[in-house]
């Protein structure tokens, strides 16, 4: 099962030895709103900016952070509002025929030509 946003920096700071404190004064964050990051409490996703730093700090992927907190990346977000007639259908599309989803998944994440 799929790690949720809280339980993977939970387990990424402890890889990296950082107290919650630790880590909140790294990245200048409040440490209870940490905590509430770590277990799924929090009322709002962080900024995309603090997502960043944990993500920097804690040797994670910006982008999937980003996207698996509930946020879309700033330049994702510009794409969407460029195309948003289309992405309503291409998402009900996607949710009805898994079998498009998942060509659609594996055509994004396939190395271009010449891409290793």
């Amino acid at each position: 099962m799929a790690q949720s946003f809280g339980q993977l920096i939970r387990q990424a700071r402890k890889d990296k030895g950082y107290s919650q404190r630790d880590l909140a004064k790294l990245i200048e964050l409040d440490f209870t709103y940490l905590s509430k990051l770590e277990n799924d409490r929090a009322d709002y996703a962080p900024k995309e900016d603090v997502i960043r730093s944990l993500a920097r700090n804690l040797d994670l992927d910006e982008e999937e952070l980003i996207f698996l907190a509930g946020r879309i990346p700033q330049r994702d977000e510009d794409f969407l509002k460029k195309n948003y007639q289309a992405m309503p259908a291409l998402f009900r599309r996607m949710q009805e025929n898994p079998d498009f989803a998942n060509k659609v998944f594996r055509e994004a994440t396939q190395p271009e030509n010449g891409e290793k």
